[in-house]
C-alpha cells in the first residue's frame, strides 16, 4: 500500500510538472525554440539548505539570472525552460528522470551519487538526451559527470577549526558511511593536523542508507554525543541531517557573547543558519557546476565525461560573510590562504580517501 500511494503521488506530481504536454515526445505547450531542462532532486529536496540547494540555485541562475531568493547571480539568463521534481523517496527518482527524457528534454539532471546507476539505465534508453549527474561517474557517451576535490575544500575548513578549538578537540558528523563522505572527513582531519598534529577527532556517520541524509534528529543526537566528548567544533557532512549539528551547537549556548561550540556548514554556505554558532561553511559550487553544463547544452558545446571541480576552479572553498567575520582573525584567513595557494601549486597535496 506505502508503494502504491507514493506511485499515485509521483504520478500527480508529474501531471501537474508536465500538465502541458501533449503527447510523450514533445514539450507540450511549451516554447519549443529554448533549450528544456529537467532536474531531479536527491530525497533531502531543494530546500536542504545543502546540496540540493545548491543544484537549485545554479538551474535557477541558468534560467533568470538570479538566485532563488531573487538576486542577481552576476551570470546572465540562458533562455531555458526548467521543470524540477522532488521524488520524496528513492523509488520515485527512476519515473521522474523518465517523465522528461519520454518528452525529450534537452538536459536532465541528477543530483546525487545515488542516482548514477538510473542515469546510466535510461540514458542507455535515450541516447540522444544529454545527461548530467551531480557527484557521480558514467562513461557514456551523453552522460556528464560532475564532480567535486571536496578534500581541498575540506582541509581548509580543518586549518580553521583546530585553530578555533578550544579544548583540542574536532568533531565530524557524515551522512552515510560511503568512500565520498570520508572524502570530507580525510581532507578535514588532514588540515587540522597541519595545524596541530595532536588534535583529536571524533567522527561518526548517520546511517548506510539513503535515510542518513534526511534525518536532524539523528544529526543531533551525534553531535551532542561529541560535545559531550569534548569537541567544541562540528563540522558536518551530512545533508538534511546536519542542520541537528547546528541546533546541537545553539543548545551548547553562548558564554560572554560568543558561542561556546561552533558547527561547520557544508556544501551550500550555511553561515546564516544560526548566525554566531557556524565557524564558516565548506562550499561546494554545485551552482556554478550546474549553470556551466546548462550553458554548454546551450552553446551546443556539451562534453561527456567527467568535470572536476577543485580549488583551481572555483569548484570548493570555504564561506566568509556578515555572519562570521568576527569569528575568524586576519591572521587565520592569511594562513588559510596560504595553504589554499600551496594546494593548487602542489606543494601540498591533500588525501582523496576515494582513490586509497
Amino acid at each position: 500500500m506505502k508503494f502504491v500511494f507514493w506511485s499515485m503521488l509521483l504520478g500527480l506530481c508529474l501531471l501537474a510538472v508536465f500538465s502541458s504536454a501533449c503527447n510523450h515526445s514533445s514539450y507540450g505547450a511549451d516554447d519549443k525554440s529554448k533549450v528544456h531542462v529537467g532536474i531531479v532532486y536527491d530525497i533531502g529536496g531543494k530546500d536542504d539548505r545543502s546540496f540540493n540547494a545548491a543544484a537549485f540555485a545554479g538551474v535557477k541562475c541558468a534560467e533568470s539570472g538570479k538566485w532563488p531568493n531573487g538576486e542577481s547571480c552576476g551570470k546572465p539568463a540562458l533562455n531555458i525552460v526548467l521543470r524540477d521534481i522532488e521524488p520524496g523517496n528513492p523509488t520515485s527518482i527512476e519515473p521522474a528522470m523518465r517523465a522528461f527524457a519520454e518528452r525529450g528534454y534537452d538536459l536532465i539532471i541528477g543530483v546525487g551519487f545515488a542516482q548514477a546507476p538510473i542515469i546510466e539505465q535510461v540514458a542507455k534508453e535515450y541516447p540522444n538526451i544529454h545527461f548530467a549527474i551531480v557527484d557521480g561517474v558514467s562513461e557514456l557517451p551523453n552522460v556528464a559527470s560532475l564532480v567535486f576535490k571536496e578534500h581541498e575544500g575540506s582541509y581548509l575548513v580543518g586549518m580553521l577549526a583546530a585553530k578555533t578549538t578550544k579544548t583540542g578537540t574536532l568533531g565530524f558528523v557524515g551522512g552515510m558511511d560511503i568512500p565520498l563522505i570520508h572524502r570530507f572527513e580525510t581532507g578535514y582531519e588532514e588540515g587540522a593536523r597541519a595545524v596541530n598534529p595532536n588534535i583529536r577527532i571524533i567522527q561518526n556517520y548517520v546511517g548506510v542508507t539513503d535515510s542518513a541524509w534526511n534525518n536532524p534528529g539523528k544529526g543531533k543526537e551525534l553531535a551532542l554525543a561529541q560535545i559531550g566528548k569534548g569537541a567544541d567544533v562540528i563540522f558536518t557532512a551530512a545533508g538534511n541531517s546536519g542542520l541537528g549539528a547546528f541546533d546541537a551547537v545553539e543548545q551548547a549556548g553562548k558564554q560572554n557573547g560568543r558561542a561556546t561550540h561552533f558547527v561547520i556548514g557544508v556544501d551550500s554556505n550555511q553561515n546564516m543558519v544560526k548566525p554566531g554558532f557556524v565557524l564558516t561553511s565548506m562550499v561546494k559550487r554545485v551552482d556554478n557546476a550546474v549553470y556551466s553544463i546548462v550553458e554548454d547544452v546551450v552553446k551546443g558545446k556539451f562534453q561527456a565525461g567527467f568535470h572536476v571541480y577543485g580549488l583551481d576552479k572555483d569548484g570548493v572553498g570555504y564561506a566568509m560573510d556578515q555572519f562570521n567575520k568576527d569569528l575568524i582573525s586576519p591572521e587565520m584567513i592569511q594562513q588559510t590562504e596560504e595553504a589554499r595557494k600551496k594546494i593548487i601549486n602542489g606543494e601540498i597535496k591533500v588525501t582523496d580517501a576515494m582513490t586509497k
